[in-house]
């Protein structure tokens, strides 16, 4: 992909601000979590966390299962909630369609046939209490996602950890650049058997300048495989449009979303603040999000031992005409599907 002609500044967004309003940061952060979770027929194929799952799936191949996935700044939860069930759930559908190792084959008219998915082992016959291998092959295959960031937003996140076994957090502070040693090994050796580290890093790595940035991924290469950087804007004339677009949404669908909030639909109508910031921000944004070489460059400079790091790229469209999900995922070889 040719890089973009708009160069790279690292502006300050409204909602960085100490001076913005928690409430208000609340409802942005809402519309943040809305632009990565809906689907709208017609102009979308699916959500943007679904493609996140998708891409990750797509990316690391066989290797996908043998990670624990850790939000490094996850803000309110943002789209990892959703990531995680669209991920855990086409791990369980895939493993459901895999014929269990263990399966012993049938003879059918004197023709030897393997037993399918659905055939229920000599153990789960002999006794119902025991799990079949199709239920612990999809146990097995699921994965672990971790919610952490500098500011923890414990209420958010507990509340969306209740929806399922497979989500938690880190109720204390969590620095990117510098997380804590028995917290990794903690999460490695979550499940079974030891896993490796997988950081995400989604619509939050443009936040950092480049010292920041450099800190965080020498942290990143020293004690994890691998990371993803998701971007649901980039440095393009359609990356700005689609911030416009994105504000136009709200506008369109704030009844049906916050209907059961007079104030919120106030502060999006009557005193538009919300649909502005987002829209603003969305522009800033745009003007701070790396490109993959950028990325890389900061990788290869980082002060960590990087040469068996690999980098992949691409992007998404997520709605259209304009609208594109940008994503960088960087691991070790042996993380990274060929």
């Amino acid at each position: 992909m040719a890089s973009p002609w708009i160069p790279r500044m690292h502006l300050w967004e409204i909602d960085d601000q100490p001076w913005f309003p928690p409430f208000l940061r609340a409802y942005v952060q809402s519309g943040l979590t809305h632009a990565w979770t809906l689907h709208i027929p017609f102009f979308q194929d699916s959500s943007p966390a679904t493609i996140v799952a998708d891409t990750l799936r797509r990316v690391l191949g066989p290797s996908v299962s043998r990670h624990t996935y850790i939000d490094f700044c996850a803000g309110a939860g943002g789209p990892t909630p959703f990531i995680e069930r669209a991920l855990n759930s086409q791990l369980a559908i895939s493993a459901a369609r895999t014929v269990p190792a263990t399966a012993s084959a049938g003879v059918v008219d004197g023709t030897s046939q393997a037993a399918s998915s659905e055939t229920p082992s000599y153990a789960a016959v002999a006794d119902p209490g025991t799990k079949s291998s199709t239920v612990r092959d999809e146990e097995e295959a699921a994965v672990d996602f971790v919610l952490t960031d500098l500011h923890p937003h414990v209420e958010f996140w507990e509340a969306a950890s209740k929806k399922s076994d497979r989500l938690t957090y880190v109720s204390g502070p969590v620095d990117a650049a510098d997380a804590p040693a028995d917290l990794l090994r903690r999460y490695a050796g979550k499940g079974s058997g030891k896993k490796g580290i997988f950081r995400l890093f989604n619509l939050a790595f443009h936040h950092f300048d480049d010292d920041l940035a450099r800190a965080i991924l020498k942290n990143t290469v020293e004690t994890s495989e691998g990371f993803g950087i998701f971007e649901l804007q980039d440095r393009t004339l359609g990356g700005m449009a689609t911030c416009f677009i994105f504000g136009f949404f709200i506008l369109l669908i704030a009844p049906l979303l916050y209907w059961w909030s007079p104030e919120r639909l106030f502060f999006v109508y009557v005193i538009p603040v919300v649909p502005f910031v987002l829209v603003f921000d969305g522009l800033v944004s745009c003007l701070r999000t790396r490109t993959a070489g950028e990325v890389e460059v900061l990788l290869r400079t980082c002060g960590a031992d990087s040469d068996g790091w690999e980098v992949r790229s691409g992007r998404d469209r997520v709605i259209w005409p304009c609208g594109y999900l940008s994503w960088v995922i960087c691991g070790k070889k042996a993380t990274l599907s060929g």
